[in-house]
């Protein structure tokens, strides 16, 4: 009966032939709670956060959020509160039926049409006694979606169809009884009832339609109106194998990419993409001068050699797994700190690193990977942060409910979370606000984890494949990072290039860079994809990861837009300007002032980059969006530009200080007896990593010529004025 209503809404798009075979199936077959009720009670929104499904329930009526728990769910209706929400003997007097459809006032207001379907099915469910699944019955297998994923004109409309497919190979029409979602309402938004309307804006949607725990998509794309040659495409350059799939999508876009941006502009950008700091004057002159073709690619294999990379790459990590020194004690704080700095200097694989991290043992001091276990003390805590950071899976909501975008449960959480059940400590705990123990991380020889509603005992279980038998005198956790790092597992090598793809281009192939799910699908997949091969064919190696990327056309895009792509924000069509993370800022006003500035627990010269923790005084850190140190874990960092940034920079006396020094580079220069032409290039070089334009420097010579003005004064406000642009906070 099932498959006949297809062919018939397939053939007709009738829906009065629809909503007749579906009361024909809800009389002739016995309804169930679990199969037939939970799906409706999901769909219109009566256990959700902002209902039954909220903690606590609402007003005495508790449903599980998403009806993760249909035993409770089931026992709330029928037996709580002393049956009264269910009269057998009279349905229709059941306050589930009368609350829900408004007959008497509800709280959540009308969500069931008296003559719908759904009310109906309700109804008969009452009358049939409110069976329940029996474990003979069938089980839902999956969802799909039709018709079929394609391109949409602006305004265009789709009905989707969502059938549902059981292990007894029956299937059955569900779309009414979905719930669904638009990750991108603006650009195509969808009805409770699965009918997508297409906006006016070019760009793309995904569309999520979950029913019963299970999910589907269904993605789209509007693309720019007007088409553009396809032979403006052929012509782009593919200098490595990830300009293609960049290509290919703009192409199926209408979308042009902007011209390769300015030798300057690659110089300073692969300087702050790398090392995190800005070239010389004098690196950027000797470069800006060079005529060999292949000066581009030997700078960056030179910039990967540079003892700046390890530092700047650790201190990128180190926002990930730094936890509060007040917490965990500072010795550890700086163990942890020092073994990410080996590991960058060292050029350790990643999925070596990864290993070393996820299984750490010993010393607190001495081993500064097991700090990670020191500040995360139960298996709960410990697995939302890896599978978070190392498989980009977001598990957080599967501790306590089903997951509402994701297939995961509590089941599939603890499971994997039973993996770190024998992580055991010796030595001194945890005693903030100041924690100065050294503490030693075994693995103990029993640990068990417990799923929290059933009790049940659950073996380490990943959260898909299949593992071999974890021998027990081995530590279950090698077992787990085996199978994280097989190159069968697809998330972790997508997370790991996904992140170091984001930190380049400021957003990443898949954002947020750790929420990789079905509904929150890649804006490129094949992209994705190639860069996921290139660091497994290259042993899991980031520096020859970043040569590729830096050496691909792509990343040589200019930042300034075209006629076509001004509103492209994911596609990669130009390059996407970024404010300079904090530390890199502050060390880049240093390095043109030659003013260095002094922290707290690093030796004289250090640089902002090279600091361990947040903790460090610095009000300019702080103004520039670094974590928050009071934040636990202070993982944080806000990347916006805000106007006390802009003000900081125009105002601070620290600043003015580093300028005005008698040690400063303005000092030097005034000094000098070098001509006021190459003061200004040198200047220009050491901000910006170009000469300045001949408008420019016409403008400033005239600076000079003012009377009452000494030469140093004028330098001093030159290179204020330089550092107060845009162009010398962003990295373009």
């Amino acid at each position: 009966m099932f498959q006949t209503l297809w062919r018939v809404r397939q053939a007709a798009w009738c829906t009065v032939i629809v909503s007749v075979q579906c009361l024909c199936i809800a009389a002739a077959e016995q309804i169930t709670f679990e199969l037939d009720i939970e799906p409706i009670l999901t769909s219109r929104g009566c256990n959700s956060g902002a209902c039954h499904g909220k903690s606590g329930g609402q007003n005495g009526f508790a449903l599980s959020l998403l009806g993760f728990d249909p035993e409770s769910d089931f026992q709330s209706i029928v037996s709580a509160a002393r049956g009264r929400r269910i009269a057998i003997a009279a349905p229709q007097t059941s306050l589930l039926l009368l609350k829900s459809s408004a007959a008497i006032p509800h709280g959540g207001g009308k969500k069931i049409d008296s003559q719908s379907d759904d009310f109906q099915m309700l109804s008969r469910w009452i009358e049939q006694g409110v069976p329940r699944s029996s474990p003979t019955d069938r089980k839902l297998d999956r969802i799909s979606i039709s018709p079929q994923a394609k391109s949409l004109l602006a305004g265009e409309s789709v009905e989707l169809i969502v059938t549902a497919h059981y292990n007894d190979s029956t299937s059955r029409v569900v779309t009414s009884r979905c719930a669904y979602q638009s990750n991108e309402p603006v650009i195509v938004s969808v009805t409770h009832d699965g009918h997508l309307k297409a906006g006016n804006l070019p760009g793309e949607a995904t569309i999520m339609a979950r029913y019963m725990g299970m999910i589907g998509t269904w993605s789209t794309a509007i693309a720019r109106p007007g088409a553009v040659d396809v032979a403006a495409y052929a012509v782009l350059p593919r200098l490595t194998p990830l300009d293609d799939p960049v290509w290919q999508k703009l192409s199926s876009m209408n979308l042009i990419p902007s011209a390769v941006a300015s030798e300057s502009t690659l110089l300073r950008r692969a300087h702050l993409d790398l090392i995190g700091r800005l070239p010389t004057a004098d690196e950027a002159r000797s470069f800006l001068v060079d005529s060999n073709p292949e000066k581009f690619e030997r700078l960056v294999e030179s910039l990967l050699e540079r003892s700046e990379y390890s530092d700047f790459w650790a201190n990128k990590w180190a926002d990930l797994l730094r936890p509060n020194p007040y917490r965990v004690g500072i010795k550890a704080t700086l163990s942890l700190d020092s073994f990410l700095r080996n590991a960058f200097a060292q050029n350790l694989p990643y999925d070596e690193f990864v290993r070393q991290l996820v299984t750490a043992t010993g010393s607190t001091w001495r081993n500064g990977a097991a700090t990670i276990f020191r500040d995360r003390r139960s298996p709960d805590e410990i697995v939302t942060m890896i599978s978070q950071l190392f498989l980009g899976v977001r598990l957080e909501c599967a501790k306590c409910h089903q997951h509402p975008f994701e297939v995961y449960g509590q089941k599939d959480f603890y499971s994997l979370a039973a993996f770190f059940g024998r992580v055991g400590y010796k030595g001194a705990g945890l005693s903030p606000p100041i924690s100065g123990g050294e503490e030693t991380i075994v693995v103990a020889a029993t640990g068990e984890v417990r799923h929290p509603l059933t009790n049940e005992v659950l073996a380490p279980k990943p959260l898909f494949g299949t593992l071999s038998n974890i021998p027990l005198d081995q530590d279950p956790r090698r077992s787990l990072v085996a199978w994280m790092t097989s190159h069968d597992n697809a998330f972790f090598h997508r997370a790991a290039v996904n992140r170091i793809w984001a930190e380049l281009f400021g957003v990443g192939v898949v954002d947020p860079v750790d929420d990789l799910r079905a509904t929150n699908p890649p804006s490129n997949p094949a992209l994705l994809d190639t860069l996921a091969q290139e660091l497994k064919n290259n042993g899991c190696d980031q520096k020859k990861l970043l040569s590729t990327i830096l050496r691909s056309t792509v990343w040589k895009l200019s930042s300034i837009p075209n006629a076509t792509n001004s509103s492209d924000h994911r596609n990669y069509s130009r390059h996407y300007r970024q404010r300079l993370r904090a530390e890199v800022l502050a060390d880049a006003i240093d390095d043109v002032t030659q003013v260095p500035t002094s922290y707290a627990g690093l030796s004289p010269e250090s640089r902002a980059v090279q600091l361990w923790t947040h903790r460090t005084g610095s009000a300019f850190l702080d103004v520039f969006g670094r974590p928050d140190p009071n934040q636990d874990p202070p993982c944080q960092r806000d990347p916006d530009a805000t106007v006390v940034q802009a003000l900081h920079l125009m105002n601070s006396v620290d600043i003015v200080a580093k300028i005005s020094s008698d040690t400063s580079r303005a000092a030097r220069l005034a000094a000098g007896n070098q001509s006021l032409e190459n003061i200004l290039d040198e200047l220009y070089l050491v901000c910006y990593s170009r000469f300045p334009t001949s408008d420019e420097r016409q403008l400033l010579l005239k600076e000079f010529e003012q009377q009452g003005r000494s030469r140093r004064h004028c330098i001093e406000d030159i290179l204020w004025s330089l550092i107060n642009t845009p162009e010398f906070v962003y990295k373009d």
